[in-house]
């Protein structure tokens, strides 16, 4: 497995003011993480525990890239909202050959968070206790599980296995693979040289950093070719810095993702994947993320042109202090 041992070097690194504004929020018990403020199109970094340039796992906030690509390939004529998984994917006869990339992108598409699977149990046993990666599935193997799975009915409910589906439809759509359509229409354009989408732990990049659990175990790597779209890239605080920035100055592909267009769960409106919650009077685009090692976070406040990104390498909720920073950066806390 390609990855280097955590720098235990428990100081705060970056700008000062930020580093020391990021480990306050976080607490003790997030001694690995990697932070970047966007102000003004200035940035800033922080990172404590983990090497300078540490390539982290961003879990669900792979959802809102892949929000992104979707928007920009509807864009583009490629797709559109009516259209269905059956014209991209070979799942001719299934329940899910009927559903619409546009149900998928608001997770309204009646689909279960993941796929029927035989496997299902042992791989969480697995990972609770063993730490081992309990996605590591191909794109077959994907399709040939959710041939499987019942279709319910319509309603706001959050479907890692629809953002799986809508990632890889997209790719498709597009002559590519899913890997391809991120590198070549937003991670190259953008940039951000260090987000990947590994398939395999031997596709994981020098700097990949293992996670850890809530109590300090060793986690695998969450890599596979299904999980992608949903929850498996990777990438780095410059990288997500340079994210930040592109989204905020309006030069990144694929924005309508960010405009909300239904309700998903009591005040949470979402577009396609980022999410919106009115806080103190402020809209704020977001989204979260987790795995088996890692916990994430991006915050936005787009009419004050901030946003902020922290990742932790231990799989504690980041959540709070990633509202916390922005609202404290554009001055809005209380």
């Amino acid at each position: 497995m390609s990855t280097v041992a955590p720098d235990m070097d428990p100081r705060t690194h970056g700008d000062d003011d930020f580093a020391a504004r990021t480990a306050r929020h976080l607490g003790r018990r997030h001694e690995r993480f990697v932070a970047v403020e966007v102000r003004a199109g200035a940035v800033r970094r922080a990172r404590a525990g983990l090497p300078d340039g540490a390539d982290v796992e961003i879990g669900s906030v792979s959802k809102g890239l892949t929000g992104m690509l979707f928007a920009d390939s509807r864009d583009r004529g490629e797709v559109c909202d009516s259209t269905v998984l059956g014209d991209l994917l070979p799942l001719a006869g299934a329940p899910a050959a009927e559903v619409t990339l546009g149900s998928l992108a608001t997770h309204s598409s009646g689909l279960p968070r993941l796929p029927s699977s035989s496997g299902a149990l042992r791989a969480t046993l697995d990972l609770w206790r063993h730490g081992r990666n309990p996605y590591g599935e191909s794109l077959d193997e994907l399709l040939a599980a959710t041939r499987r799975t019942p279709v319910g009915r319509r309603r706001p409910h959050y479907s890692n296995l629809g953002y799986m589906l809508l990632g890889h439809a997209v790719a498709v759509a597009a002559g590519t693979t899913y890997a391809g359509l991120l590198r070549d229409r937003l991670a190259g354009p953008l940039e951000m040289t260090a987000t990947t989408v590994p398939s395999t732990p031997a596709d994981l990049l020098p700097l990949a950093v293992p996670g850890r659990s809530r109590r300090g175990r060793p986690m695998q790597p969450w890599t596979g070719e299904a999980l992608g779209p949903a929850g498996g890239i990777r990438s780095t605080a410059d990288d997500l810095g340079r994210l930040m920035k592109a989204v905020l100055d309006g030069t990144a592909p694929g924005l309508s993702a960010l405009e909300p267009v239904t309700r998903l769960s009591g005040p949470v409106r979402v577009g396609a994947a980022w999410l919106t919650l009115e806080r103190r009077g402020v809209a704020l685009t977001w989204h979260n993320g987790g795995t088996g090692g890692f916990r994430s976070v991006v915050v936005l406040d787009r009419a004050a042109g901030a946003g902020v990104a922290v990742v932790s390498a231990t799989a504690r909720s980041v959540d709070r202090a990633g509202f916390a920073l922005v609202e404290e950066c554009v001055g809005t806390g209380g």
